[in-house]
């Protein structure tokens, strides 16, 4: 399956889920309030698969599925037969009204937290936070090759990931942040970036790179090389801890301090780490073109990056996991929204559809734990957006009925017209911003 393809796969399979569960919320307390539900669809346009339920429903897949809808009786929308009015939405009190309003964000909240619970029971590979050799202000402040980072502020960072998104969220803050790290010694220290010094640039997509933090890239050898000047001096698994007076903390230091060490194809002595036990071992460099340029090489191979900071617990377990992690991704989208709104984000952080088809692909190839974190951040955002007080979302409706609540009489007419005028044309604005996004926005 070609990329395009399965993009627009998995990009399908997400909407259809949560655009499912959060129509699902709506009808599920319209019944229970005893409000006659229409048509339940999913997906816009041209139906095409329609049935009729035992309760008189239409349930509809449509042919746009970027969103979908509770059709219920209303007096506003379409004449209705007295005898029915006391199944129509309009003629429920002002609670209920609320209540069928907001299980649509409800519902996508709770699937949030069953994605994370699933995800946590299943268990998500990934990186640990362990670093390579540092520059620019990641080395002012202090950062050593083999720390790991244990807390960004007052953030655990128990993966890669987790260590990624903390040290963006401080870089937008601009402020100055505690971080604390484990050594390679194996000591608990504290350093600070300054992340509040004027004029200092840091991308919200690339904080290591900004930061002058690399990853941790240990000098281990992957390979040998058969009939290379490495063969049958060098094993695979040998860590290197020194090329002649050079010592070697991350791989990508090996060809350069080759280069330095042989000079003039003399015999290089290495320190090395086999089996536990510290080795010097003697290897003549040989002299090959590489990239048009003669090199001393030894003829190995580094190894790749393990992901052995696996995130997994049990059922009972995974409970508060799956609660505390989606707090805290709830507490990351509003606060990014605030600075989207005073300008400290970048609005290129709304996506579109080809973003999310692209992202939906790329989790989805790293295996089901990525995907359902993936669907678990939509999901939440699906909630947190639909809850803004914008008319024609369901936050616009709730801030009518709590406006209701307030004056004892409903929203005037017009007020409602010109809000869905405002509301449509904000969500219009905001869906051209984000398709502009997805075609235009830089790569990193």
């Amino acid at each position: 399956m070609t990329e395009f393809f399965g993009s627009v796969w998995w990009l399908l399979v997400s909407l259809g889920i949560l655009v499912t569960f959060h129509e699902f919320g709506h009808y599920w307390v319209a019944r229970r309030c005893g409000v006659r539900v229409l048509r339940f669809s999913v997906g816009f346009g041209k139906p095409l698969y329609t049935r009729i339920g035992k309760d008189g429903t239409e349930y509809v897949l449509a042919m746009l599925p970027l969103g979908g809808y509770v059709k219920m009786l209303d007096e506003r929308e379409t004449e209705v037969a007295p005898a029915d009015r006391h199944l129509s939405f309009n003629a429920k009190s002002v609670y209920q009204r609320i209540a069928i309003v907001a299980a649509g964000p409800i519902a996508n909240l709770l699937l949030c937290i069953a994605l994370l619970w699933l995800m946590f029971v299943i268990g998500k590979p990934d990186y640990p936070p362990d670093l390579g050799p540092s520059e620019g202000i990641a080395a002012e402040a202090g950062f050593q090759p083999g720390d790991r980072l244990l807390a960004v502020g007052e953030r655990e960072t128990r993966s890669l990931t987790e260590a990624g998104i903390a040290l963006a969220n401080a870089a937008m803050d601009r402020r100055s942040t505690p971080v604390r790290v484990r050594t390679a010694a194996g000591d608990e220290v504290v350093r600070v970036l300054p992340l509040d010094r004027p004029g200092l640039v840091i991308s919200e997509q690339q904080p290591f790179r900004d930061l002058g933090l690399s990853l941790a890239d240990p000098p281990v050898v992957g390979a040998v090389q058969p009939g290379s000047a490495a063969a049958g001096r060098l094993r695979p698994g040998d860590l290197i801890l020194a090329i002649g007076d050079i010592a070697i903390a991350s791989y990508a230091q090996v060809g350069e301090a080759v280069q330095v060490a042989a000079r003039n194809g003399q015999t290089l002595e290495l320190r090395i780490r086999r089996d536990g036990r510290t080795a010097m071992v003697q290897v003549d460099p040989r002299l090959a073109e590489v990239e048009g340029k003669p090199r001393w090489i030894l003829g190995i191979t580094g190894t790749a990056p393990r992901q052995d900071a696996l995130l997994r617990f049990g059922p009972v377990q995974a409970i508060p996991e799956a609660l505390s992690q989606t707090g805290q991704m709830a507490s990351d989208v509003l606060a990014m929204l605030g600075r989207m709104v005073t300008g400290q984000a970048s609005l290129q952080n709304i996506s579109g559809p080809i973003t999310i088809a692209r992202v939906a692909n790329g989790s989805a190839s790293l295996g089901p734990a990525w995907f359902l974190n993936f669907l678990a951040v939509l999901s939440l955002s699906l909630c947190i957006m639909n809850l803004l007080p914008i008319p024609v979302l369901d936050g616009g409706h709730l801030l009518y009925y709590l406006i209701e609540l307030a004056k004892g009489s409903p929203v005037g007419e017009r007020v409602l017209i010109a809000g869905q005028y405002v509301g449509l044309v904000f969500l219009a604005g905001l869906m051209g911003l984000a398709f502009y996004n997805d075609l235009f926005r830089p790569s990193f």
